[in-house]
């Protein structure tokens, strides 16, 4: 098995292409080790690598966080002989019970609203997520209200330092530019 790396525009985060389908659907985000116990046996070994701070799935992609004080030199060949060897010995990613958890959200909102939704999650899938996406990381609706979009920003994007410029200068714009009552774009943490 083959990984390629790539670098983001987070220094701190390294983006892992295996080769293989990481998640069929959706993107997972573990910003430590707690929040992967129980779900994901990658990320749970990841972790286990000292310096990995966050873990993130995407479709065909990890991103991995480091720390401050750990350099990729060092960290590099241990995450890929973890994610290699997970790989290579056919094991999940995702528990069953975290999969079929994942992407589970309701909501009370009107139909004005529910077409706004809709409108925003369409021009965050077609035009957003696939440039994100070859950074390291994705973009998750959070929440609608007043105008006012929430977004939450996962794996390389996480803490990059120019993700306020992406919310503010790229995302905002295009949503303002394309659904008027949207106001303003503003992160989740």
């Amino acid at each position: 098995m083959f990984i390629q790396t790539e670098q983001t525009p987070n220094p701190a985060a390294l983006k892992f292409l295996p080769g293989v389908d990481v998640l069929p659907q959706g993107s997972a985000h573990f910003p430590d080790s707690h929040a992967a116990a129980g779900k994901s046996p990658l990320a749970g070994r990841l972790f286990e690598i000292e310096g990995v701070e966050a873990v993130f799935f995407g479709n065909d992609f990890i991103s991995i966080t480091k720390s401050d004080e750990k350099d990729w030199f060092v960290l590099k060949p241990s995450i890929l002989g973890v994610i290699m060897e997970h790989f290579t010995a056919n094991r999940p990613v995702m528990t069953e019970s975290a999969a079929a958890d994942a992407d589970v959200a309701t909501a009370t909102m009107t139909a004005e609203e529910e077409e706004i939704v809709g409108q925003i999650k369409a021009l965050l899938d077609t035009r957003v997520r696939p440039a994100v996406a070859q950074d390291g990381g994705d973009i998750i609706f959070h929440d609608y209200q007043d105008g006012v979009v929430y977004l939450h920003m996962q794996g390389a994007c996480s803490g990059c330092p120019s993700s306020t410029m992406t919310l503010k200068a790229g995302i905002e714009n295009m949503l303002r530019h394309y659904i008027p009552e949207v106001t303003e774009v503003r992160p989740v943490m």
